[in-house]
């Protein structure tokens, strides 16, 4: 028997009408803005407890981007690699009018951030900068036991994909290694929640089944990027689980030394979807560094 649906969440009240089609999202609060990345399979609610955190004095937007949790179903058409995702943001930020923002990213979230920073010319003009907590990177690409059978289950047809992950529906299921038992020490019910698209809707299981096919095709993109990440001037705060089972904590420290102005944070206690774990001591981690900065525009490109 399934177990019980969690309660309700409210959902987003704000929309709007991307290349790839509509994209809900996120925003609270008022002042220097801050744009939150989610991963595969979780959606808005992944940040919630650090936007609580945050928003009493800055203005955090969190984009539901199409990776699996998402409610509108994408455009047939549209581009679902993490190239495309990534661009898929980029134009998030220049729709909204988005300016000097900081961004932050966790699990594929992370990925699609590196990307950014990774472009050349007015990718990144909106960015001031960046926070990159425990996420893919390097060779790790599909991310651990996790990722590597998700990218498997992306072989199936939508139909069969949708059989395997009705089995999500059990917490014995969900807290497998294979599965979130990696992932996250605390976040079963988010996880739970966030995953309530994928079992209702035929629509977001093609999706998927598609961003996952699109992602295996290229599984060096990370590594391509990170010959990049030296370019990228702005500050930069890494943040990594130091119980990390999915993301090398090797990796962090990795990024930190390839990134020109970056300093390194590990934190105890937490695996991989430190938003789930430890919400707090990550948003005093984002303040703080945030406050340690100064109010710099990052260049435009002409």
């Amino acid at each position: 028997m399934n177990e019980a649906e969690p309660p309700a969440e409210v959902e987003p009240s704000a929309e709007v009408e991307l290349s790839a089609g509509v994209v809900e999202y996120l925003d609270r609060g008022t002042g220097p803005t801050l744009v939150f990345l989610h991963g595969l399979l979780t959606d808005e609610t992944l940040w919630s407890d650090v936007v609580d955190e945050l928003a009493a004095d800055h203005r955090c937007v969190v984009p539901v981007l199409p990776l699996g949790s998402h409610r509108k179903p994408i455009r047939p058409e549209a581009d679902l690699s993490p190239q495309g995702i990534a661009a898929l943001v980029a134009e998030f930020l220049v729709a909204l009018d988005l300016d000097h923002v900081t961004l932050i990213g966790n699990d594929t979230g992370g990925a699609l951030l590196q990307l950014l920073m990774a472009a050349d010319g007015a990718s990144t003009d909106w960015i001031s900068h960046v926070v990159l907590t425990s996420c893919d990177a390097f060779d790790n690409f599909p991310p651990g036991l996790t990722g590597r059978t998700l990218f498997l289950t992306g072989k199936l047809s939508p139909s069969l994909f949708g059989l395997f992950m009705q089995q999500m529906r059990l917490k014995s299921v969900r807290r497998l290694p294979i599965a979130f038992g990696w992932l996250t020490k605390r976040g079963d019910a988010v996880v739970k929640r966030s995953m309530r698209p994928i079992w209702r809707q035929k629509e977001i299981r093609r999706d998927t089944v598609r961003l996952l096919r699109a992602a295996s095709a290229n599984r060096n993109v990370l590594a391509e990027a990170a010959e990049h990440l030296p370019k990228f001037d702005r500050p930069a705060l890494v943040v990594w689980a130091a119980d990390d089972r999915v993301m090398p904590p090797e990796h962090g420290r990795r990024l930190a030394e390839l990134l020109p102005d970056a300093r390194l944070v590990e934190i105890a206690d937490s695996f991989t979807l430190i938003p789930l774990d430890q919400p707090v001591r990550l948003a005093a981690e984002i303040r703080g560094f945030l406050s340690r900065l100064p109010t710099v525009q990052p260049p435009r490109s002409p």
